[in-house]
């Protein structure tokens, strides 16, 4: 089959599915993206677009992101219009991102081609990380401007054949209008590849000595160390976990950046923001800010981690809370609807009320002081994840299943015997 896959961000959410089907050595495949340089994928022939148009600074709020999207749509079709006349290449489908705009205008390309778009998040000030935290208020014009925004899925649930969404919480933030026209699959994770490791060791820069299981590890991850991922929550446990448990070390993963919602105004960002707040409580020589890790290093700081936090506001999920369940990690959450989807209180993790630094708190000391009490939570995790977003078993074949329903019989994606 010849695929165009078509993500601003190469690879995006297609990482696993991309290489599946490269290495199959059965399929011709391009990805269209923005990203410079592209990763290199072995069987993948990755081409640069650029946005036809970008919106000035002071562009309209309310039509500024459509602007933007429009500018990305025009470049990409015309940049798959390009490969089709001068590289001999038309795609059987089409999979992409609709969230950048980029395959707004693909049925104005090839009418004929059947397209399946990742349908991520539809904004709205209810519901999800708007309007959550009291400390970050909204203005009465933020309703609006979350409309605006949605001018760009409204417009592509009628140009693609097929939507997906990874998480039920994430479709249901769709209209219920779109809902006949979504599937539900998440993009899948290796679980084969991301298990515990008793064993593991690691080795820190101001450490004389290697960390292994036996230390006292609390973890926290996220991309960006921000409000919508419950940094500054996290930072205002700090001082009581590290006091009640006095040999206890804290791994922190994660840029200084924002990938969500509003900066810090603080010149420092938010975690200088934190610092200035708790920073006279905790004690500095046993936290350890690690920026952002190779993939394998970031594997062993979840496989050493005695109590993993994952905070978030109603948003999508990371990626890290599947895998770390994957790897039996012992998980403190926040309690709210998209982490509830992945984790049963008492079961699979433990869930703390976001607004309770204190709550937070008292249950990770607790887990730390009573690691017998929460042994079966980590296997318990790695099996949920096995049999609802292994990568292979579970995500891999629905994939392929509506890829296949949309192209005719002898174009099939076929699947090993056995899956």
């Amino acid at each position: 089959m010849r695929i165009m896959f078509v993500h601003q961000n190469m690879p995006g959410q297609y990482r696993e599915l991309v290489q599946w089907l490269a290495d199959t050595g059965e399929h011709q495949i391009y990805f269209l993206t923005q990203r410079q340089p592209p990763p290199s994928f072995d069987g993948v022939a990755s081409r640069i677009y650029k946005p036809h148009h970008k919106p000035a600074e002071n562009a309209y709020g309310l039509s500024k992101n459509w602007e933007e999207c429009a500018g990305n749509g025009l470049g990409a079709a015309r940049a798959a219009r390009r490969i089709e006349k001068t590289e001999g290449f038309k795609p059987d489908i089409v999979i992409g991102h609709v969230g950048w705009g980029e395959l707004t205008f693909f049925k104005d390309v090839w009418p004929d081609v059947p397209i399946i778009g990742f349908f991520e998040y539809f904004y709205s000030d209810k519901g999800g990380p708007v309007g959550f935290d009291p400390e970050d208020p909204v203005s009465e014009d933020t309703a609006f401007l979350l409309r605006a925004r949605n001018a760009v899925p409204l417009a592509n649930i009628e140009t693609v054949d097929l939507g997906l969404s990874p998480t039920y919480w994430q479709r249901d933030r769709f209209p219920k209008s779109f809902h006949n026209k979504l599937y539900v699959c998440h993009d899948g994770i290796r679980t084969d590849q991301l298990k515990p490791n008793p064993k593991v060791t690691l080795k820190l820069g101001r450490l004389d000595h290697e960390l292994t299981r036996d230390d006292e590890i609390v973890t926290y991850i996220a991309r960006n160390l921000e409000r919508t991922r419950g940094f500054h929550v996290f930072m205002r446990a700090l001082p009581k976990i590290l006091k009640e448990r006095p040999n206890a070390r804290v791994l922190v993963l994660g840029g200084n950046d924002t990938s969500y919602g509003g900066k810090s105004k603080h010149p420092g960002g938010l975690r200088a923001e934190m610092e200035a707040e708790v920073g006279k409580d905790i004690d500095w020589s046993r936290v350890h800010f690690l920026g952002k890790l190779p993939y394998a290093e970031y594997q062993k700081v979840v496989q050493i981690s005695r109590c993993h936090i994952y905070l978030t506001m109603p948003f999508v999920l990371s990626w890290s809370l599947l895998e770390s369940m994957s790897m039996e990690a012992t998980i403190v959450a926040s309690d709210v609807a998209p982490v509830r989807e992945a984790i049963t209180h008492g079961e699979t993790g433990l869930l703390c009320d976001f607004f309770k630094p204190d709550a937070l708190a008292d249950q990770v000391v607790d887990v730390l002081a009573n690691p017998a009490k929460y042994d079966h939570l980590g296997p318990a995790a790695r099996k949920h994840v096995v049999e609802n977003y292994d990568f292979t078993t579970e995500c891999l074949p629905e994939h392929i299943a509506q890829i296949n329903a949309l192209v005719s019989k002898e174009k099939r994606i076929k699947l090993p015997l056995g899956m």
